[in-house]
């Protein structure tokens, strides 16, 4: 039997899948995807996939359509009692309440039944998916070609920077930022940047297009290397980036910096769903994969990149003192950090950008996010990439 599990390419690793496989006793297969395009699949060809990645924003699409998701028996998930109060709760590890803007991942988590078409406001035993894979996003910055501190959002779009600051093209993902850095300018000041109104939209995508005309962006990129390419070339030098690309540009031997901003970060998360057709004998490999998933292997696999895992506990198992001190802790390394291909990332003596867990997540500004006026904001995005 094989399953297959879709989705970004931050989490549909074959290393992932070949530890999987080799201990669950049934095939597991991987295939990556891009968000539009994933999000594209899992609307048109649900059955094309067993198990999927789910950014938390996708649920706002997907639940009330009925037919993609199934709901998840939290009970029969080993690990729930472990999965973190950003999730569970919308807390933070220190017991306050986390930003609301954007999609909140508690708040498209719980199901009132079932077969339920639309979310539940307070925790049930039925859920969309199982927390797996998340991040607080900030920028990446060149400091030895910068050569002086980047401490607020707006610094994007700093003419000091014109030509060598780039955007992350997907228009749900890039816009935030942008909001981050006009409010960060005092532009606008929005009612909930996770979900603008048509004219928060227009002033956002008119001062995008004003300055790409300008000469801001050098570009907009879509894929994990094109990221990492713009910043180790130093064509780039500030820009949207996500933690893995930092690492792969540090284990290039370049300085960069994943860094920690006045107003905070953005933050994403993703489940693991279970598509409507599984049934079966299926079915139950399928909840056999969900509760390996987050055992630990994965999770300390994906630390190594700069994600953190629902179940932390479970994935401390499997990183040493160090790693654990380094990822998590916020502690300085005591020996050299390797990615998870072994290849040296940090050297000793270096804190994580940002500090500890529980520092980072207490610093959400706002998430990634489906906008109730998503169609108005992707044909302006369109209009603005075009200009």
């Amino acid at each position: 039997m094989t399953l297959l599990h879709v989705g970004a390419s931050y989490s549909a690793i074959a290393e992932i899948a070949a530890q999987a496989t080799k201990d669950l006793g049934f095939k597991v297969e991987m295939q990556n995807a891009p968000h539009d395009a994933l999000l594209n699949r899992l609307v048109t060809q649900p059955q094309s996939i067993d198990v999927a990645d789910v950014e938390f924003f996708f649920m706002k699409q997907l639940i009330p359509r009925g037919n993609v998701l199934q709901a998840i028996d939290r009970t029969k998930f080993d690990w729930w009692g472990k999965v973190v109060p950003i999730f569970t709760e919308g807390k933070d590890l220190k017991g306050h309440e986390i930003s609301r803007q954007g999609v909140m991942p508690y708040d498209v988590l719980y199901l009132p039944s079932a077969d339920a078409k639309e979310f539940a406001t307070a925790p049930t035993d039925f859920i969309t998916g199982i927390p797996t894979v998340y991040n607080v996003d900030t920028l990446g910055v060149r400091p030895d070609i910068v050569g002086r501190p980047i401490e607020k959002w707006s610094e994007l779009l700093n003419e000091e920077f014109k030509g060598r600051t780039a955007l992350v093209g997907v228009p749900s993902i890039g816009i935030m930022d942008a909001a981050m850095a006009l409010e960060s300018r005092g532009d606008i000041k929005y009612g909930n940047k996770g979900n603008m109104t048509q004219a928060e939209i227009d002033t956002t995508i008119d001062a995008l297009i004003a300055a790409k005309k300008a000469g801001q962006f050098r570009a907009f990129w879509n894929t994990f290397d094109e990221s990492v390419n713009l910043m180790a070339s130093g064509e780039v030098v500030l820009q949207s980036m996500w933690s893995p690309a930092v690492t792969a540009v540090k284990a290039r031997d370049i300085e960069c910096v994943y860094q920690p901003l006045k107003e905070g970060y953005r933050g994403w998360g993703s489940a693991m769903g279970l598509m409507a057709h599984l049934d079966g004998i299926k079915k139950d490999a399928a909840y056999e994969y969900l509760t390996w998933y987050q055992s630990g292997w994965q999770g300390a696999f994906i630390a190594k990149q700069g994600y953190y895992s629902a179940v932390p506990e479970t994935a401390k198992a499997f990183l040493t003192p160090n790693e654990w001190g380094y990822w998590y802790e916020g502690k300085p390394a005591v020996e050299p950090i390797v990615d998870p291909y072994g290849t040296l990332m940090e050297k000793a003596g270096r804190v994580r950008d940002g500090g500890s867990f529980a520092e980072r997540t207490s610093n959400i500004a706002c998430w990634n996010s489906l906008m109730d006026e998503n169609r108005y904001l992707v044909r302006r995005w369109n209009e603005f990439l075009a200009s």
